[in-house]
């Protein structure tokens, strides 16, 4: 639960400074998010006089759902102490009841921007949940089982190789992933557009720690993303239960590694693609959600023959 908290602004600071460098800026530190989240901690926070306990209370509740979803999936590790808890449908559970908290809070204070960001959120939420679902059942049917480290365990194994139904859940998964953390093409993480905003419309009254804790919620929730990606479809280099300290180390250089190349490949599909219209969202999930739906049906059908 700490590599998680030390490593998310870590990860957020180097997307922002390889996209800075593949715009020929300079860009901030790698360690500038750690600086911001210590400087939103000493302000203080401004509330709206119409803003109900609901509104206070949503930021920790984010945090810490986001924080207990990054910390269940295997990082460097098999066989960790909670990894009979870290489960697919659990995590699920917790991002989406951090985002269905956060779409709340968008529209307590009444502004028009919160009510806008909170239902682009839901709009969003309602065709990526269905998709994340349907990549859960695909990696079920092939482990047999929702439980991370046993999906991890047999992605490892030499008999599974290569399935089409496996490439199109990592696919939608990526989608999914880019949806659920407000990146290029579905949503802009960097401007202020109300034309074109999700998250920060609705964090836009935020302040102070209050906004500290959403946005390292953000981070860990991109971290959670990356983790899960690397943990399920490049499971190499974890440590098997039981190991000794020699492979628990190379199994944190291989999750760096893992984190960092995934950071880069995020930054340069960024710098590399356009923000798409609001209204073409919803196609760009209903893909997703018909190539989980495919791979769904393709180990259905190899199954029977």
């Amino acid at each position: 639960m700490a590599l998680v908290l030390l490593l998310a602004p870590l990860l957020t600071g180097l997307v922002r400074k390889v996209k800075a460098r593949l715009l020929r800026r300079l860009g901030p530190s790698i360690f500038q998010p750690y600086r911001d989240l210590l400087r939103l901690l000493r302000k203080e926070v401004v509330l709206a006089e119409n803003a109900s306990w609901l509104f206070r209370a949503t930021p920790y509740l984010i945090f810490a759902a986001t924080w207990v979803a990054a910390a269940l999936v295997p990082t460097f590790a098999l066989g960790l102490l909670f990894t009979w808890s870290a489960d697919l449908i659990a995590i699920i559970a917790l991002v989406g009841s951090a985002r269905f908290f956060l779409a709340l809070a968008g529209m307590d204070v009444g502004t028009s921007f919160g009510g806008i960001g909170s239902s682009r959120e839901v709009m969003i939420a309602s065709l990526a949940e269905p998709a994340m679902l349907l990549i859960v059942f695909t990696l079920a049917l092939v482990a047999g089982s929702t439980q991370l480290s046993t999906v991890a365990a047999v992605m490892a194994s030499p008999e599974i190789g290569l399935r089409v139904s496996l490439g199109m859940a990592l696919v939608a998964l990526i989608m999914v992933a880019l949806a659920e953390n407000a990146r290029i093409p579905v949503d802009n993480p960097a401007t202020h557009l109300e034309l074109t905003m999700v998250h920060e419309a609705m964090v836009l009254e935020y302040s102070g720690r209050h906004l500290a804790m959403i946005e390292f919620a953000a981070s860990l929730k991109l971290l959670l993303y990356i983790s899960l990606i690397a943990c399920v479809f490049v499971p190499w280099g974890l440590a098997q239960p039981g190991s000794d300290l020699g492979a628990h180390l190379m199994g944190f250089a291989a999750y760096l590694g893992k984190l960092f190349i995934g950071g880069v490949l995020l930054a340069v599909f960024e710098t590399a693609t356009a923000k798409m219209r609001v209204f073409r969202v919803p196609a760009f999930l209903g893909a997703a959600l018909m190539l989980g739906l495919l791979g769904t049906l393709l180990l259905f059908v190899s199954r029977s023959l």
